[in-house]
C-alpha cells in the first residue's frame, strides 16, 4: 500500500502541473450537462436524462484520459524504471487508480453540485448515494482505461479503444431505449456490460428513496467490475510498449 500511495502521489503531482488535463477531467462533464440542460430547456426532461449521463460522462472521460496517460508512462519508460523497484503490478495499478479516483471524486462532486442546484435535477433518494454511484462509475472508467492501455502501442490506438469499449456500453446501457425493449441479443449484451448497472442504480436513486436488493446488487456488480479490471490490468501489464 506504501508503493501504491507513492505512485498516486507522483501522478497527482504531475497532474497538478497539467492544467489542461485537470480542466478536462473536472469540468467537462459539468459543461456537457449544462449544454444538455439547455438543449432540453425543461427541468423535468433534464431530470429524466441526467442520471444516466452522470454515469456516462465521467465513465467515458476517465477511460480516455487514464488509458492515454498510462500508455505515455509506458512509452517513455517510466513504468520500466518503476518496475525495477520491489513493487507489485497490482500495487502499481492501484496507485494509478487511487490518483485518478481522487480526481473522479472532484469531477463527480462538481457535476452533481451543478446539476442539483443550478440545473434543477430532482432526486428522491440520497444525494450521498447518488455521489457514491457516480464515483464508482468514474472509477470503472479508470479501471477499464488502465486495462485497455495494456493492449495499445500508441496513443492513437488508445483512443481507438474508446469506440470499442465505451460506445457499445453507452448505446446499450438504457440511455437511448429501455433495455427490456431491445432485441434478445442486445438485451443479453447489455446485461454483461457494467455501465448498464451503473445507469440502473443512478436512475433508481433519482426515482425512489428505497434501498432494495436490486440497487445493492447493481452497486456490487459495478464495484466488482472495477476490481476485476484492475486485476486483469495487473496480469497484462508490460514494462514498456515494444
Amino acid at each position: 500500500m506504501t508503493f501504491a500511495g507513492a505512485t498516486a502521489g507522483r501522478i497527482l503531482t504531475q497532474l497538478r502541473h497539467d492544467h489542461r488535463t485537470v480542466a478536462l477531467m473536472v469540468l467537462l462533464p459539468s459543461l456537457l450537462l449544462v449544454l444538455l440542460r439547455y438543449v432540453f430547456n425543461d427541468e423535468r426532461a433534464f431530470s429524466a436524462a441526467a442520471p444516466a449521463l452522470l454515469a456516462v460522462f465521467p465513465f467515458a472521460i476517465m477511460f480516455i484520459v487514464t488509458s492515454i496517460t498510462t500508455l505515455r508512462e509506458r512509452t517513455t519508460a517510466t513504468l520500466e524504471r518503476l518496475m525495477t523497484l520491489p513493487i507489485g503490478k497490482f500495487d502499481l495499478l492501484l496507485g494509478y487508480a487511487l490518483a485518478f479516483g481522487l480526481v473522479a471524486v472532484v469531477q463527480v462532486l462538481v457535476a452533481a453540485a451543478i446539476s442539483l442546484t443550478w440545473l434543477g435535477l430532482e432526486i428522491s433518494g440520497s444525494v450521498w448515494l447518488l455521489l457514491l454511484i457516480a464515483v464508482l462509475d468514474a472509477l470503472l472508467g479508470t479501471a477499464l482505461g488502465l486495462l485497455a492501455s495494456a493492449f495499445a502501442r500508441t496513443e492513437f490506438q488508445a483512443v481507438q479503444f474508446m469506440p470499442a469499449v465505451v460506445m457499445p456500453q453507452v448505446l446499450l446501457c438504457g440511455l437511448f431505449a429501455p433495455r427490456e425493449a431491445m432485441t434478445p441479443v442486445l438485451e443479453w449484451l447489455s446485461a454483461v456490460m457494467p455501465l448498464s448497472y451503473a445507469v440502473d442504480a443512478l436512475t433508481t436513486v433519482t426515482r425512489t428513496a428505497e434501498v432494495d436488493g436490486t440497487l445493492l446488487r447493481n452497486l456490487a456488480i459495478v464495484a466488482g467490475c472495477v476490481v476485476l479490471a484492475l486485476v486483469l490490468g495487473a496480469a497484462t501489464l508490460r514494462r514498456r510498449t515494444p
